[in-house]
């Protein structure tokens, strides 16, 4: 379908799910701001990692899943969850340790999982949800099952042995999962420039036979143009497709990073590229959105995300007698 006249869209979708998806991306930024401003503030324990500027890269990669579609995220993956079908209120609960959280306040930001919507769990070890996202496919494929799994990974992942293993496992058995590297460029303070001696991280499918896309990880139709592809792929039994979706994340590593390690004026020249506001001109310039609508629906997900602070502060705490419940023996 043609959006205008420079950007078409492989996928039929409708202008419902585009306003959706315009609204999901806004939820997705609140989302992580506001975890961040509670973070600075004491209110919520432990640490987190934001994925602020890189919304199109989780909402693209999740937007032509079926339910019965799987996932697997990472230790930045509040926005994955949401673009898989988290509601923000339980999310919001589990990292203010409540029991009314995803996993009842035990998790926090790292361990977010909703297996009936097919989120298999973010991970708080790098590249750690790559061979649970082949097994997961594994599993489609012996049970002759028609679900695809999607394995959200950053570019610092690609070079752990997990990685590669997985990614040869997938490829030789023909296994329905997509791998989506999300190069925000830094893993924790190291360029990616220094860290992997190839253009782009897409080229190391080329060693396991498989097909290597790079997307433009802050254009969501670019991220759902190249996902539609693999998935079709993967439905088909034709096996993997390793995607990099080129991005940045706006914050530092985690809470407690100055970012010291790069310029201002690269964070600007990224900003630029905001996903959000370049999704919004594509659909004001195709005529789904006014820019007064455009306003309301930012306006909308803001306040989801009030609503969702306001839930989790009023839910209950953990008992002492929690402790010794959702724990091996």
């Amino acid at each position: 379908m043609e959006l205008t006249k420079d950007v078409k869209l492989v996928p039929d979708v409708s202008q419902e799910k585009l306003v959706d998806l315009y609204k999901q991306m806004w939820t997705i930024r609140f989302f992580d701001e506001k975890v961040d401003e509670f973070f600075a503030k004491g209110m919520i324990h432990g640490t987190t990692h934001l994925a602020v500027g890189q919304e199109a890269s989780a909402a693209g990669a999740c937007a032509l899943l079926n339910i019965e579609d799987k996932i697997t995220s990472t230790h930045r993956g509040h926005g994955h969850c949401i673009a898989k079908g988290a509601t923000a209120d339980k999310m919001m609960a589990e990292l203010f340790g409540r029991t009314t959280g995803y996993c009842k306040g035990k998790g926090g930001s790292m361990h977010i999982a909703d297996i009936d919507i097919g989120n298999l769990g973010a991970n708080g070890i790098v590249a750690g949800g790559i061979p649970l996202a082949v097994g997961s496919a594994l599993t489609a494929h012996m049970k002759k099952q028609s679900y695809v799994t999607v394995c959200f990974f950053g570019d610092g992942a690609t070079n752990e042995g997990s990685f590669h293993e997985a990614v040869n496992l997938a490829s030789i058995w023909k296994l329905p999962v997509i791998f989506v590297c999300e190069n925000n460029q830094y893993g924790m303070s190291g360029s990616v420039k220094e860290m992997v001696n190839v253009e782009h991280i897409a080229e190391r499918a080329d060693a396991y036979g498989i097909p290597g896309e790079v997307a433009d990880g802050n254009d969501i139709v670019d991220m759902m143009n190249k996902t539609h592809d693999a998935i079709e792929r993967a439905r088909s039994g034709e096996g993997p497709t390793l995607i990099e979706a080129k991005t940045y994340r706006w914050k530092g590593h985690s809470k407690s990073d100055a970012k010291k390690y790069r310029t201002r004026e690269e964070e600007q020249e990224w900003k630029a590229k905001d996903p959000i506001k370049r999704f919004k001109n594509v659909l004001v310039e195709a005529g789904i959105l006014t820019e007064e609508k455009a306003e309301e629906i930012r306006k909308d997900a803001k306040q989801e995300i009030e609503n969702a602070v306001e839930f989790a502060e009023n839910s209950p705490m953990p008992t002492e007698d929690d402790l010794l419940t959702d724990v091996y023996a």
